[in-house]
């Protein structure tokens, strides 16, 4: 499995290597949804058709 290799290269004691694995996890969901999703989802949904009014209604 890939979870016992990383927590074996990672340096330093138990409390560290849960810190350095929450920012590792936080590096990659944020990459993912600052440019995976966001090409993943112009290459595969269609544009938006329509236009929304934003006038106050009466």
């Amino acid at each position: 499995m890939i979870f016992p290799f990383v927590w074996r290269i990672l340096p330093g004691p138990a409390a560290l290597k849960v810190i350095e694995l929450l920012v590792v996890l936080a590096a990659i969901v944020w990459v993912l949804f600052t440019f995976v999703f966001p090409w993943v989802a112009a290459d595969i949904l269609p544009p938006p058709d329509g236009t929304v009014d934003v006038s106050p209604s009466p």
